[in-house]
């Protein structure tokens, strides 16, 4: 079972400093973020990284997001370029990867860039984060701390649920504040959103002055530029149907708004009853699996608005309801 150390009764840096000895020994520690919850390997140590795939079940051809505490330690990892600086100003630490051509002399391991020439990379805002990284003074990869493809955890709980017996340890730091990953953007030529996230594009739009350009998925089998661009991804085992207008007798409920008429208390939860995107966004995978565990087939769910924080929250919900791999 996964040691579980709680910020309820540890200050952050108590907390981070096993949490540190533990990635520095090679072991693989779940730590919140402010977006969702991370399953940390040192960046630069390949043996470890495979180590996370392996408690993960995730494709090796998969990249993992680098993360560091300051901008100066991001420098060391990936070349930046005028575009990349004014994002990293605006946006970091918060909920910002960046995909970057490797630094030269990049500390991050091969295996965690799926063998990219360049390497993805960000900096958190949670004090946890950012306590066990200073702690560290190294790079941390961290995919969510969950089963690949699965829904992403936004609790310790949620890490336990799916992790616990495969990784050495938890720090519990309570729920997240944004629930959904952060946003990629690549900055090799003209910035392209990779995958929308916690950043709403609109925010990044305005700080460039430029519309990002936009690639959805990874195409085939290839290596994917970035992490969450599978076509099936943040799956629970139920199926999942989109903009439902109407609900089956059987089906769950994902409700956004005033909720459909018919839905079962006990299988209906709602997002935002307010119609608020931030609290939907908060919301959004804890609810999922908490309809999962409903046992019902099918989870049915309302239209989300397309508009800021909603483009990332129907991206997740495009993929959790995309054909899933045999």
């Amino acid at each position: 079972m996964a040691l579980i150390l709680t910020t309820k009764t540890l200050p952050a840096a108590a907390a981070a400093r096993p949490a540190a000895e533990c990635l520095a020994a090679g072991g693989l520690v779940a730590f919140p973020t402010e977006t969702v919850y991370g399953l940390g390997a040192d960046g630069t140590n390949g043996e470890a990284i495979a180590r996370l795939y392996e408690a993960k079940g995730r494709p090796s051809f998969n990249p993992l997001i680098a993360h560091v505490p300051t901008l100066e330690a991001a420098k060391h990892v990936a070349i930046f370029n005028e575009i990349a600086l004014k994002l990293a100003r605006a946006f970091w630490p918060g909920p910002l990867t960046l995909v970057l051509p490797k630094a030269h002399g990049c500390p991050v391991a091969s295996l965690a860039t799926a063998g990219l020439d360049t390497v993805a990379v960000r900096i958190p805002a949670h004090p946890v984060a950012q306590a066990i990284l200073q702690a560290l003074g190294a790079p941390i990869v961290a995919p969510s701390a969950n089963r690949s493809g699965h829904v992403s955890p936004t609790t310790a709980a949620h890490v336990r649920h799916d992790l616990d017996g495969r990784i050495d340890m938890i720090v519990d730091g309570g729920p997240v504040s944004v629930g959904l990953e952060s946003t990629i953007v690549g900055c090799i030529g003209a910035p392209t959103l990779l995958r929308p996230g916690g950043a709403p594009r609109a925010d990044i739009e305005a700080v460039l002055g430029v519309t990002l350009g936009r690639i959805e998925t990874a195409p085939g089998h290839d290596s994917p530029l970035a992490p969450g661009m599978l076509e099936s991804h943040y799956a629970p085992k139920a199926a999942v149907r989109l903009a439902a207008t109407t609900l089956d007798t059987n089906e769950a409920l994902l409700a956004f708004g005033a909720p459909l008429p018919g839905a079962r208390p006990e299988r209906m939860l709602n997002l935002s009853p307010r119609g608020d995107l931030i609290e939907a966004a908060a919301n959004l995978f804890g609810h999922l699996r908490a309809l999962d565990e409903t046992g019902a087939q099918t989870i049915a769910v309302m239209p989300i608005p397309a508009h800021g924080l909603g483009e990332a929250i129907n991206d997740r919900l495009r993929r959790a309801a995309a054909d899933r791999p045999a």
